[in-house]
Order: structure tokens, then C-alpha cells, then sequence
């Protein structure tokens, strides 16, 4: 005997439309979510930096220190039951690279952010990837205007800008009575950063550079700009170059008997610098947008100590990338549990301030700034930093 079914033909015809409705729906779903980066356990995120060549300080460590925060929140179940897939592609700090890598990480990796970039040289070209393709561009480790103005809906920076560092560096320069300050730099977006925030630092105090020379991108060609600037008296030498260029030049202001105080920016790649110098950088000072990160007298100090292997393994670099990927998860808690690009952008512009066990950082919707820090560090015997 037939049991009677409860669906008749037009009911059937109806629960077959329903269920393709939702096949349909959850098609449409599925490859939203590839598109975007985020699968039911991953979440991939891209990272294009200067792992070799003359600035691979910066990258390598940036790297380092994201990976040590995101190892650990996946070993501890990732974020909503997701784990953080870091994509770093070498681009050698040449901006064809940059852009290619870029291309290859959205067209082909599809990642649901850009994260962790280094060097002005090379971040400031892909910017209109950045726009016309509506992608998280995260912590770039830059502190051009470029990434600042105007205020850009999808870049998020958490280090002080150039001309923070640049006032902050000028300020206890004349607080010392040292008024007489020369530039050297190289000439590249970097290089041209530090000049237009050594001008505005000193327009400021109704005063000039003294003096500046130049050279090319990771040139060691310095001696003429050295023998000019030493002969020029100048009391204090604001280095806007990388770490090769940078210490090449100290080496020559040295030769020619120059006694001037020589302060360098953030991005220059400080541990670098300090091998490169040895007992000839004793003295140099260079401005840091991170905390020190060989101290253990804060939580987050400690917390990175421990993950990135010791004070040994620790640098500036690793601890910029360490905070980073911090601040990076902190937005991905707040974006859903199925996170897309929008909702994460719109988690960041309400995160409001965060405090990273002793270390801050504040967004909201009129500002993609998250910190303003600024510490001046000293190179002092046996190659250590010293604030």
C-alpha cells in the first residue's frame, strides 16, 4: 500500500525551486569567500618585502615578527576557527617586482588583505592596485606621506610618519643647542621624505637645512657630499638612505675629521647599520617607531621576547611586524565570523584605541593613523641600542 506523501506536485515543483535557490545561494557564497580570501579554515593574506638585496633587514624581519603572532594565534585555533596563511613574496626593493608580486597575490593567491609591505621606494607605486582593486593594504612599513594623504579608504598605517620622526629628531637637536643641521640622502621617495621633513621641521623653528648633499639608491658613492658637508660645520647630520649608503657616509664624515652628531630614520634598517659601523657608530642616534625591543619591562615586550626566540632574535623590524599582525587580529575579531574585505575595513574604522599590553594603537573612519610613537635610540658599545 502507497504511503501518501504530504507534497503534492506543486509542492515538490516548489521544495526542487527552494533547494536550488539555496545551492545557487551557497555557489554564489562559496566564491564570494575565494575571491576574498577566506575559505572555512584559512584566511590568506599577501606580503611582498625586501627578503634579499640591500634592505632585506627590513623585510625579513617585518616577516619574522608576523609570523611569530600569527603561529601563535593558529596554534591556538586561528581566529573564528580560522587559521592566517602569510603569503611573503621577495620583491628585492624594486618596484617592478612590487607590483608584480601585488598582481600575483590578488589575481592569481586571491588574499583577502595586503599586509606588512616595506620600503617607500616600493610601496608608493602599487598604491592605485591598492584602490582600484578595494583591497585591506595593511601596516605598510612607511612612514611617507604617500600612505597618509589623502586619507585613503583601504591603507591602515601603525607607525608615526617621517615627519614625526623628523620633528621629534630636530626638536632634541635644538633642545641641545644644536642648530646648525645638514641633510644627506639618497634620492629616491625615501630619501626625498626625509628632506621635505627635515624643511618642515625647521621652518617650523624659522630656520634652513645648513647644507645638504645626495646620492643615488644604495650608493656607497659618498665622498663628495662628505668632504661638502663636513668643511660646512655643521653640528648635526639628519641621514635619510638606507643602511649601506648610510654607513658608507658616517664612515667618511669620520675620515674627514667630523665630529657632528648623526641621526638617522627609522626605515634605515638599524641592525644593520650598527654591524656595518661596529665601534664607529658609537654615538649615532636613530629615531624608532617601535618600542625597544631587547626590553622586557612591558607585557608586550615580553610576550614578543619569548615568541620571536630571545633577545637575540629580537630587532625593531621584527617587533614593528610583531605589533602588526596584533593590531591585524584584533580587526579580524571584530569583522564577523565569516569576514570579507568590507567588513573588516569597517571593523578597523571602529576599533578605536587598542592597547597592546603597553603599546597603543587607535583607528577610527577620519583616521588611519594608529600611532604616533617616536623614541630616539642611541648606538652605544658593542653594537646595542639604548633609548
Amino acid at each position: 500500500m502507497n504511503c501518501p506523501t504530504r507534497y503534492g506536485p506543486v509542492g515538490s515543483m516548489l521544495r526542487t525551486a527552494s533547494i536550488i535557490a539555496l545551492l545557487s545561494a551557497l555557489v554564489v557564497f562559496a566564491g564570494h569567500a575565494v575571491a576574498q580570501g577566506v575559505t572555512a579554515d584559512v584566511i590568506t593574506i599577501g606580503q611582498s618585502a625586501s627578503l634579499t638585496g640591500p634592505s632585506e633587514e627590513l623585510g625579513k624581519e617585518m616577516k619574522a615578527g608576523a609570523d611569530a603572532f600569527f603561529n601563535a594565534i593558529n596554534e591556538a585555533g586561528g581566529v573564528n576557527g580560522r587559521k592566517i596563511k602569510l603569503i611573503s613574496i621577495d620583491d628585492a626593493g624594486t618596484p617592478e617586482r612590487t607590483k608584480a608580486n601585488t598582481l600575483k597575490l590578488l589575481n592569481e593567491d586571491n588574499v583577502f588583505a595586503l599586509f606588512g609591505y616595506t620600503g617607500t621606494y616600493t610601496i608608493n607605486p602599487i598604491l592605485p592596485l591598492v584602490e582600484k582593486n578595494k583591497v585591506p593594504f595593511f601596516a605598510p612599513a612607511s612612514g611617507d606621506i604617500a600612505t597618509r594623504e589623502p586619507l585613503s579608504r583601504y591603507v591602515f598605517n601603525i607607525r608615526a610618519s617621517y615627519f614625526e620622526e623628523t620633528e621629534k629628531i630636530v626638536e632634541q637637536l635644538t633642545r641641545r643647542g644644536l642648530t646648525k643641521i645638514a641633510l644627506f640622502y639618497q634620492n629616491d621617495a625615501y630619501g626625498r621624505a626625509g628632506l621635505a621633513g627635515l624643511e618642515r621641521a625647521l621652518r617650523t623653528r624659522k630656520s634652513n637645512i645648513l647644507i645638504f648633499g645626495s646620492t643615488d639608491r644604495n650608493s656607497t658613492s659618498v665622498a663628495s657630499s662628505a668632504q661638502t658637508i663636513a668643511k660646512s660645520g655643521a653640528q648635526a647630520v639628519l641621514i635619510s638612505a638606507g643602511a649601506n649608503t648610510a654607513s658608507a657616509f658616517i664612515k667618511e664624515m669620520k675620515k674627514q675629521g667630523s665630529s657632528a652628531q648623526f641621526c638617522l630614520l627609522s626605515s634605515v634598517g638599524a641592525m644593520t647599520v650598527a654591524a656595518q659601523l661596529g665601534d664607529e657608530g658609537r654615538g649615532v642616534e636613530v629615531s624608532q617607531v617601535v618600542p625597544l625591543p631587547f626590553s622586557d619591562s612591558e607585557p608586550l615586550g615580553r610576550e614578543y621576547l619569548k615568541r620571536i626566540g630571545g633577545p637575540t632574535k629580537a630587532s625593531f623590524a621584527s617587533l614593528e611586524g610583531y605589533i602588526a599582525a596584533n593590531v591585524f587580529v584584533e580587526g579580524l575579531k571584530k569583522a564577523g565570523k565569516v569576514p570579507t574585505r568590507e567588513s573588516f575595513l569597517a571593523a578597523l574604522d571602529k576599533l578605536g584605541s587598542v592597547d597592546l599590553r603597553g603599546y597603543r594603537v587607535k583607528f577610527s573612519a577620519d583616521n588611519h593613523n594608529g600611532s604616533s610613537l617616536v623614541e630616539l635610540t642611541v648606538l652605544g658599545a658593542g653594537g646595542n641600542y639604548k633609548r
